[in-house]
């Protein structure tokens, strides 16, 4: 009988994942943008039994620290993929910089994690000379597109997921169930954005659950929607790489922001306000916050006016690199 790997006691990893937008209008739950807010997790495996888990920054005060915690229970998830024992012992480090339920891709930053962490303690050294644990501060390559795809399964979309992954702009899709695209796993192509493009992101206090964003959407939308989106889509995946200036064009969508009014009042008040004012400004994601894609010679025109009170402007940049994992 094959006996099956267990992940080894005594490693640590650094694992650090950038934060993303969903949508950015008319992309809804394919198109990607990783930005420059950072999630860092260390994870430590050892031989004795137990898990603890410290959460500092955002969320601290909220989120559980036992198994329920999103990280370790996709690091179970994870383990049961690559067909390994976990180990015994576990404990699980956070320092979040990712505001949580503000549509943001919270969530998907600490599956993507999970995941990363998971893949990375498990690898196999087995093929070295020296068949060590390298050194701390030593880099580890991993598979980004299986980490890409477990992250996305669980999620349920791949946009938040494979923009943490991988950084920059990305466009991905999931397998199709009727199996012609003859995919196994979630694809993603990975762009870098035009270098003028600048984002703007407007965070309020008020959370909101993208489970509770979702339920409002139709099941279904006009055909004269679904093809005006189509072409705004394809418009803004051009803006976004060549042609800056097509933003505001791009970014118009059909599908979920107007549905999704009522769960979002000052948010949508905001939007439309920049919009008026010529700024491609979006829904990140599922909401609350506010993205707007703009350039870098324009970013400071960019405000929330008389709404300033009630909103967090933050320029985050966009990051090459998603995430990345260090032995520590």
């Amino acid at each position: 009988m094959t006996q099956v790997p267990a992940v080894p006691a005594g490693r640590s990893v650094h694992v650090r994942v950038p934060a993303s937008s969903a949508n950015l209008g008319p992309g809804f739950d394919s198109i990607g943008l990783a930005l420059g807010l950072w999630d860092d997790y260390v994870v430590t495996t050892s031989a004795t039994a137990g898990l603890v888990i410290e959460v500092a920054g955002e969320g601290a005060a909220d989120v559980p620290t036992d198994e329920r915690h999103l990280v370790h229970a996709t690091m179970q998830h994870t383990w049961r993929v690559l067909g390994v024992v976990p180990p015994d012992g576990l404990r699980i480090e956070a320092s979040n910089g990712v505001p949580h339920s503000r549509g943001l891709g919270s969530s998907a930053t600490a599956i993507v994690a999970g995941v990363i962490a998971a893949q990375a303690l498990s690898l196999s050294f087995a093929e070295r000379t020296d068949a060590g644990w390298p050194a701390p501060g030593s880099p580890l390559e991993l598979d980004l597109g299986l980490a890409s795809h477990v992250a996305s399964t669980l999620e349920g979309h791949p946009d938040n997921a494979s923009a943490s992954v991988f950084g920059g702009l990305t466009v991905s899709w999931m397998p199709d169930a009727s199996g012609l695209d003859h995919d196994e796993r979630t694809v993603t192509a990975r762009i870098d954005p035009h270098p003028e493009v600048e984002v703007v992101v407007f965070v309020p206090e008020t959370q909101l659950a993208t489970r509770t964003a979702r339920a409002v959407l139709p099941a279904t939308v006009p055909l004269a929607a679904a093809a005006a989106g189509a072409g705004r889509a394809a418009l803004l995946v051009h803006a976004l790489t060549a042609d800056p200036s097509h933003l505001h064009a791009a970014t118009r969508d059909w599908l979920h922001q107007e549905a999704r009014r009522p769960s979002y009042p000052h948010t949508m008040e905001l939007v439309d306000r920049l919009r008026a004012r010529g700024h491609a400004a979006v829904v990140s994601g599922a909401g609350p916050s506010v993205l707007v894609l703009t350039t870098t010679s324009t970013a400071a025109d960019v405000v929330a006016g008389p709404l300033a009170d009630r909103w967090e402007r933050l320029t985050p940049g966009v990051p090459r690199r998603g995430a990345t994992v260090h032995v520590a």
